[in-house]
């Protein structure tokens, strides 16, 4: 994102620091993609609310014709809210998990959403609340792997999904309490490589071609996703002109191998939202620890964001390019820490995979300045927590050159309105 065109300063005066902002220009570019992507006949897109639950999103989202995964009873009802058809005659709407939690086995009853199946219990749960409808099985096909080991997502280390040699057994349970199996699930995740992916796609579709003998009346195979995203300046877009030619491929030989015509279905995951946004903070400090015998010393910029806005570095070792806006941005580079205000070792933006640190080469700011973190849209604000009593950061939405706030900083009225003192 070329910052030059975004009044940041302005912004961040009015909304205060930190703050997210996303280019709604951008979101809308990157849900006609999708769009374009499964417009041959056959495919559809669907939406993980997880990665950016924003009602602005969803919107977009519903207007180009995405679908939804939800992983919970609120993100079936923020759904809802955001325009998205409930029932299962299409699925527009699909609950994917390995357990109901809160509200969730109620709004899959009581907005007739497809529930697909993680974990054998859930059918007994859904039997036992008198649901006798349609059901998908999300199946662990053996193989995947997340961008980082943490996000494993397929494979013996997973917890999601019902292992493939036990597919049988959950489709029998579900038919023993009156539920058609109507679709068949896996996400194997993105991988660290940009042929892994391609590879996990079209494997997958190979052993769904085996499974759908098994479950005559399933209309649709969803083969997951998460298409890869380009966070590093420089690193190879992901080609989905390819992808679409997987795609078909995949449709065809899915429909040919059951005899009948079957829908194919993918989740772009981080895609669409990732690069949409920035975290944006303020310098509050430049300082320095020196080299002695534990370990040579750093110079750190000290920021008012941290792992409770955008927690992926923390977590994950998630790398994040950075920039700095205001009167240091025009000097020479120089390899900076870049840290956050909470009282916690890991509030560090500028880690590797390994959590160790990974200075970042970049200009000397002054207290004040602006300092960016870009591609902050996916599992940004989602994840963000009121950790150590701190409100949510705001969001700002930015379309044809106007900013709009979509979402204001939390106050501590509203972080602490849950509190009660009630008897049991």
């Amino acid at each position: 994102m070329d910052l030059t065109q975004y009044p940041l300063m302005e912004i961040a005066a009015k909304v205060g620091t930190p703050f997210f902002f996303y280019d709604g220009n951008i979101l809308r570019q990157k849900f006609a993609e999708l769009a374009s992507l499964t417009e041959p006949r056959g495919l559809q897109c669907r939406f993980a609310v997880k990665a950016n639950s924003a009602r602005k999103v969803l919107e977009a989202a519903r207007e180009h014709g995405m679908w939804i995964d939800a992983v919970s009873g609120n993100e079936i009802l923020r759904a809802k809210r955001a325009g998205f058809a409930m029932g299962n005659e299409p699925p527009v709407v699909m609950y994917t998990a390995d357990v109901f939690r809160d509200n969730a086995l109620a709004a899959v009853i009581e907005n007739n959403v497809l529930p697909n199946i993680g974990s054998p219990g859930m059918i007994r749960e859904l039997a036992e609340a008198g649901y006798g409808g349609p059901v998908a099985l999300r199946i662990n096909p053996g193989f995947g792997h997340g961008h980082v080991q943490a996000c494993d997502t397929g494979g013996p280390s997973s917890k999601h999904g019902i292992w493939y040699e036990d597919h049988a057994e959950a489709g029998n349970l579900a038919r023993d309490a009156g539920m058609t199996v109507v679709a068949l699930h896996a996400h194997v995740g993105t991988g660290p490589q940009i042929e892994e992916f391609d590879r996990n796609m079209k494997h997958l579709a190979e052993v769904f071609e085996g499974l759908l003998s098994s479950y005559p009346e399933a209309t649709s195979v969803n083969l997951g996703g998460g298409i890869p995203h380009a966070y590093r300046p420089g690193a190879r877009e992901y080609n989905l002109p390819n992808y679409q030619v997987i795609l078909v491929e995949a449709q065809r030989a899915l429909s040919e191998a059951a005899g009948r015509q079957v829908r194919v279905e993918i989740e772009p995951g981080r895609y669409p939202v990732a690069g949409m946004a920035l975290l944006v903070g303020r310098v509050k400090d430049v300082k320095a620890t020196r080299t002695n015998e534990k370990g040579p010393g750093h110079q750190f910029i000290m920021t008012d964001a941290g792992f409770n806005d955008l927690v992926r570095p923390a977590m994950y070792g998630s790398y994040h390019h950075i920039s700095i806006v205001g009167e240091g941005a025009g000097r020479a580079r120089e390899p900076f820490v870049v840290a956050g205000p909470l009282c916690e070792s890991g509030d560090v933006f500028t880690r590797d995979e390994h959590e160790l640190l990974e200075p970042r080469d970049l200009p000397r700011p002054e207290p004040g300045d602006l300092v960016v973190l870009h591609d902050a849209g996916a599992y940004g604000a989602a994840m963000s927590s009121n950790y150590v009593s701190l409100g949510r950061a705001p969001q700002v939405y930015w379309e044809d050159g106007h900013a709009s706030l979509i979402s204001r900083r939390e106050t501590f009225e509203e972080v602490v309105q849950r509190e009660c003192d009630e008897a049991l």
